[in-house]
């Protein structure tokens, strides 16, 4: 089933493992019939777990959301919670234990289980509920890091970015450390660990106290990942603003990935697959798991979208070439040997079909004026083209009334571009804002503004950067590339070319660009005990030696877009590559859901009714 987990050098399967059976642990301290209520956030990473047969193997016969009021009938001996620890959640957890103790009969036994710890001011609020006796257990299920891929993990924070950056909640950080000591009791010590950003310094100083507080007890393994790379998001607030080029990444922004699942319009599908409802009932939206235990989205998935079309043409001719060969089978064996390739050839043709739709889904938005002005627009802003006046586009999609997260994405690409946006611009904008799409966002403005992504004219750095970094790459090859850039045809996302320069030549060749960054830089060395240390490599060489591709963790806090992790796999995947890299992060985004996470609107007050 997760087979596609231990692709890579570094084995993920085993961190899977280790979730899956601390998960049916919990359930096994329950005994008898259970039922599982589950936080609607927790359902889609937990599938990624371990799937419902698994779970009812453990007596789990029921599995409900967690919603207000009553619990669907049921006559199992135990109800088991699994939520995160939000207050909001407490109440509608109190609210199904008097319901189900209302109906009286068969006692029950309620167990809670927090993911990924247990909260003081959860527990006292189910004290003021009156419920906290009603629990048999009350503990926690440290799920701190949910494998997505052989080189993607993701903790599913959604709010992360949000509480460290407006709230000045660290929280998040906290448990991003704690993942990292889950990862090194799993692969061993991290001997290097260089970062970037505040963010960055806080998780690596609470790396290192836990690593004290361990005083010595920690697993013997010999270290698998050589470095680690911490990148704060504030570091690179433009990569996830832009629009990514890349088929994984389109299908993202336009359809949103969620849990390696997208849900798509049945109608594209309906055809190829025979399959037809009444014509008065709507269909369903036809879900699609994107891993790389698919072949062809493995081989698809980190390409330019203008590099599909051909590869997609390529492999149909490969295939129909394959079935061809039935005309020249002529002996038996030949037969029996083309009939046992037949069930891998049908499945490759199921998904060329399959993934033919979805090209052909994402083209009609690619294809069309809307998306291409957009485009535009970014293009001439990274290149610094009329960044300092407010630009007509925008303009026009406000007067228009268009999607007010696409604007807000324009303005804060036009803000970072120009290092801000002058007093008289800026002004203009929110006004524009607030008269178009109502008081009640003057709160996400400010949001954005204290995330500085909507700020006042500051000293030009980005220019500096541009060329520093070499981030914008005029002639681009879509089809074969031969830089990052391709990911978003001509801009290279400045934290992937960050952790490139990191290995060769260094950091140090990058001083002055490093120094116009926000937050410290940072670099650490992790003693390990003498007997683990790898012959073929010192401690504190960040290079490959004899050849060997070594391991780097790069550690996205505040999220990581598809983009970046392709242009991280294009880097894995160089010829000469001195690197293979592994992607952690707080959560994967895209800009629309990155400035979802910070829109808030203030609740009109109702009116007086006297």
């Amino acid at each position: 089933m997760a087979s596609h987990l231990s692709g890579g050098r570094i084995n993920i399967a085993i961190l899977r493992e280790s979730y899956r059976r601390e998960l049916l642990e919990c359930l096994d301290r329950c005994s008898g019939s259970k039922a599982v209520v589950w936080d609607d956030a927790l359902a889609g990473p937990f599938g990624l777990i371990a799937e419902y047969p698994l779970l009812k193997e453990h007596e789990a016969d029921k599995m409900y959301p967690l919603r207000p009021g009553r619990l669907p009938q049921n006559s199992v001996q135990n109800i088991i919670f699994i939520v995160r620890p939000k207050l909001s959640l407490m109440d509608m957890v109190a609210q199904n234990v008097f319901k189900e103790e209302e109906l009286g009969g068969f006692r029950k036994e309620f167990h809670i289980f927090f993911v990924p710890c247990k909260s003081l001011i959860c527990e006292r609020r189910l004290k003021e509920l009156g419920v906290h006796g009603t629990f048999t257990n009350i503990d926690e299920y440290c799920l701190d890091i949910i494998p997505f891929d052989s080189d993607l993990l993701s903790m599913e924070m959604e709010s992360a970015y949000k509480d460290c950056v407006i709230y000045k909640d660290y929280t998040a950080l906290f448990f991003a450390a704690k993942a990292l000591m889950t990862i090194q009791a799993l692969y061993g010590i991290i001997p290097n660990i260089y970062g970037k950003g505040e963010n960055a310094k806080y998780v690596t100083e609470y790396l290192m106290r836990m690593r004290r507080e361990m005083a010595g007890s920690e697993p013997q393994i010999t270290p698998q990942i050589d470095n680690l790379l911490i990148i704060d998001r504030n570091v690179d607030p433009l990569t996830p603003l832009l629009t990514q080029l890349t088929y994984e990444g389109l299908i993202d922004e336009i359809f949103s990935i969620a849990n390696t699942t997208v849900k798509l319009p049945p109608e594209k599908f309906v055809a190829s697959q025979g399959t037809s409802g009444p014509p008065d009932v709507p269909l369903e939206p036809k879900k699609f798991i994107l891993n790389s235990s698919e072949e062809l989205y493995a081989e698809l998935r980190d390409k330019n979208f203008n590099a599909v079309g051909p590869a997609l043409s390529r492999k149909a001719k490969l295939i129909s070439a394959q079935f061809d060969e039935r005309h020249s089978a002529k002996t038996v064996g030949e037969i029996k040997q083309f009939v046992s390739k037949l069930p891998h050839m049908q499945g490759a043709k199921a998904s060329l079909a399959t993934h033919t739709s979805i090209a052909e889904l994402v083209k009609e938005v690619t294809d069309s004026d809307d998306f291409m002005d957009t485009l535009r627009t970014q293009q001439e802003f990274i290149n610094c083209i009329d960044t300092d006046k407010a630009h007509p586009y925008i303009e026009d999609c406000i007067a228009k009334q268009e999607d007010l997260i696409k604007v807000l994405r324009l303005i804060c690409i036009q803000s970072y571009c120009n290092n801000g946006l002058k007093p008289k611009v800026l002004d203009y904008y929110k006004r524009e804002l607030i008269q178009t799409y109502g008081f009640e966002h003057m709160i996400t403005l400010h949001n954005l503004e204290k995330a500085g992504l909507f700020k006042n004219q500051t000293s030009r750095t980005y220019p500096t950067m541009k060329k520093t970094l070499k981030l914008v790459i005029e002639e681009v090859n879509e089809q074969n590339p031969n830089d990052i850039s391709y990911v978003f045809s001509g801009y290279a996302p400045l934290s992937v070319r960050l952790a490139q320069l990191l290995h060769r030549p260094g950091w140090r060749s990058i001083t002055e660009a490093l120094a116009l960054l926000p937050g410290p830089t940072i670099s650490e060395i992790q003693q390990i005990p003498v007997g683990l240390r790898k012959r073929r490599s010192s401690a504190s060489s960040v290079h490959s030696i004899g050849g060997e591709q070594k391991v780097t963790l790069v550690f996205f806090l505040g999220g990581v877009t598809y983009a970046e992790v392709a242009a991280l796999r294009f880097l894995s995947q160089s010829e000469d590559s001195p690197v293979e890299y592994v992607v952690a992060t707080t959560k994967l985004i895209n800009g629309e859901t990155w400035i979802q996470s910070l829109m808030e609107t203030m609740t009109p007050k109702p009116p007086n009714p006297f």
